[in-house]
């Protein structure tokens, strides 16, 4: 019997297109975080570009986007000016208290005048760490973690949000940005694919995200796997329970990748993996299955420089367009 070859999918940039989706919250949380602060009506709208955004991202270890908006918050913050009283910011106040004592002036006449801010402040403050952002981080959704809960909501929009957390959203009560996802890579190829190999997907969104496109789009059926963040933080927290250390188990970690063949049970001829960002190169390229690494530049808003990134991750191909993907994998 002829062995079939093994075909992971990263999800987002890949198979849906999230850049007015996850991107754009991104955007949103930042700015929604914010309000109220003095200032706050001087600050540009959007803040920066998705152009800037994505090359961000691009820098490694930001795979996830509630991470990517805790670091594009901490950069704004390097130019937030504080209260001269720390008494003014006490431990008991909310948020949206807190946030009032803050003055983005600084930071409006900054954003103003650059065209790259985010790059800007990283080239300048490298991988910040804002003990202020840091603060309403910690905890979840419902917990105490404010940029998580706003990213959430806005993402998710109301009827999702209080199905998957079991409550209503706080901030936002309109419809989630989710619903601006898009396919990227048509059924008919999908389904050709499926026919031939063993397809899955290893992704860093939570599995309820996962779903909904898979449902939404009614691609479903062609993956014969889903791994996903939840897998993950299960792992995370067993390897906490017999060790007592924390790790991070999601992409460049190779786990997810690793854990697909072990899961399907099959001996594969080949495997590839199909992403991104150079986190999923570096994944495939570390993984101990030995993955071929596909890049794609299909929804970036900076094909070139994407494609530059993805190289010197190791990337052994880059797709500029599904159909010439057959003849990358024979």
């Amino acid at each position: 019997m002829k062995r079939p070859k093994l075909i992971v999918f990263d999800m987002d940039g890949v198979i849906v297109d999230v850049s007015r989706s996850y991107r754009e919250t991104v955007r949103q949380t930042a700015r929604l975080f914010l309000q109220g602060a003095r200032g706050f009506e001087r600050l540009p709208d959007p803040l920066f570009s998705l152009v800037d955004l994505a090359r961000l991202k691009q820098t490694g270890g930001l795979n996830n986007d509630w991470d990517l908006t805790f670091q594009v918050l901490s950069l704004l913050f390097a130019l937030v000016k504080a209260p001269i009283d720390p008494a003014a910011s006490g431990t008991g106040l909310c948020h949206k208290e807190e946030i009032r004592t803050r003055d983005v002036s600084g930071l409006a006449d900054f954003l103003q005048t650059s065209s790259s801010p985010l790059m800007d402040l990283f080239i300048r403050y490298g991988r910040r760490k804002d003990p202020f952002i840091a603060k309403w981080f910690k905890g979840d959704v419902g917990t105490g973690n404010i940029v998580k809960q706003l990213f959430q909501e806005i993402y998710l929009g109301r009827v999702l949000f209080s199905k998957i957390y079991g409550f209503k959203p706080r901030f936002r009560q309109t419809g989630g940005l989710i619903d601006k996802e898009r396919l990227l890579i048509d059924r008919a190829v999908l389904k050709r694919l499926a026919e031939e190999h063993f397809l899955a997907i290893a992704t860093g969104r939570p599995r309820a995200e996962a779903d909904y496109p898979l449902d939404h789009f009614t691609i479903r059926k062609y993956f014969q796997l889903v791994i996903t963040l939840d897998d993950c933080i299960l792992e995370e927290e067993k390897i906490f329970k017999v060790r007592g250390e924390r790790v991070s188990l999601s992409k460049p970690n190779p786990f997810m990748l690793d854990l697909i063949p072990r899961h399907s049970g099959k001996d594969f001829l080949r495997c590839y993996y199909i992403g991104d960002t150079p986190d999923d190169m570096l994944a495939a390229r570390s993984s101990q299955t030995g993955y071929q690494a596909l890049g794609v530049v299909l929804s970036s808003p900076d094909q070139s420089s994407l494609r530059k990134e993805l190289i010197r991750a190791g990337a052994h191909h880059i797709i500029d367009d599904y159909s010439s993907l057959p003849e990358i994998l024979v």
